[in-house]
């Protein structure tokens, strides 16, 4: 029974390690700064709806609704990260501002998003950019930290921070 336990506990461990790399990309949290100047570059303000796909902690979400001002909403499909940034969100004070969505992005609706951030990788964003031309109004801004997305026109790119900046139809 206790190497029955023990296994299980190594199998569970290991899945929800890996859930994120299955399903798109690993967590890493984007440093607070990038997270500034990301939102800065997508020029975000109170009339913006700012999507961060794969929210992580949320950290995200609640900068844009608490120093931008933006309504907010996070997509987390692993459920720890997913309580982590509900539990970033509701002890924010920016609650009434931000929703956490517990899911896979893929199987969420982003038309309303008029700012999207991504910190995915190559393949995820792949994958993610038929979907984002589909749904996404054009002019919809689109901030990718790290990975690039093929065959989108760059309109801003802080090298340094490696941070892309696209406007959807532009």
């Amino acid at each position: 029974m206790i190497v029955f336990l023990i296994i299980a506990g190594i199998a569970g461990f290991l899945a929800w390690i890996y859930w994120p790399e299955i399903i798109g990309a690993g967590w890493s949290p984007t440093p607070l700064p990038h997270v500034r100047r990301m939102l800065k570059m997508a020029r975000v303000g109170p009339e913006d709806v700012v999507y961060d796909l794969g929210c992580g902690d949320g950290r995200i979400i609640t900068v844009a609704a608490g120093e931008f001002g933006a309504r907010a909403v996070g997509i987390e499909a692993d459920p720890f990260r997913f309580f982590l940034s509900f539990l970033r969100v509701r002890f924010s004070g920016v609650r009434d501002k931000v929703n956490v969505r517990w899911g896979n992005f893929f199987n969420h609706n982003l038309k309303d998003a008029t700012v999207v951030t991504v910190f995915l990788s190559t393949k995820a964003n792949r994958k993610l950019k038929e979907k984002l031309k589909k749904e996404l109004s054009p002019g919809t801004r689109v901030v990718s930290y790290y990975w690039i997305f093929d065959d989108l026109k760059m309109t801003e790119c802080d090298p340094f921070l490696h941070l892309y900046l696209y406007e959807i139809g532009r």
